[in-house]
Order: structure tokens, then sequence, then C-alpha cells
């Protein structure tokens, strides 16, 4: 039976453009969510938390309007917040 070696690896990642959110490293406004796509959020997400973003978290600092406006354009793509 093949023996399975799970290894940590370390690494490091760049500071987000100049201009572009350093949390997920794209424009937008303040008050607009987090891209839960970019691999920036999700490795400084999962740096905080211990776990991958949803949508949900890309848009918690979001004001509600902006929340109930994202969460039915997603749900409108199949994606369900």
């Amino acid at each position: 039976m093949a023996q399975i070696v799970e290894k940590k690896a370390k690494f490091m990642i760049m500071p987000a453009p100049p201009g572009t959110c350093p949390e997920c490293a794209v424009k937008h406004e303040p008050y607009m969510p987090h891209n839960r796509d970019s691999l920036m959020y999700q490795y400084v997400f999962y740096g905080k938390n211990g776990r991958w973003p949803t949508w949900a978290d890309a848009m918690s600092h979001c004001p509600d309007e902006i929340k109930e406006e994202w969460t039915r354009a997603l749900a409108e793509r199949g994606i369900e917040v």
C-alpha cells in the first residue's frame, strides 16, 4: 500500500497593484464586494480564517442594499449565497 505524505509549503503573495483593492487585487469601490474568485483574495482570506471564502464573505463589508443586489444577481446565475 502506498503511503501518502502531506507537506505544507510556504509562499508569499505579492502586494496588490497600485490602485486596486489590497484584499482582492481588483479595482472596485470600497462599498462593493471583493472578487471571491481572485487568487489573491482566496489566499489572503484563507491565511486569516483557515478556510476558503464564500460570496457572503466577499460582500460581508458591503451595505445591505449592495448585498441584496449581488445576492440576486448571483442567484440569477445559479450561485447560491
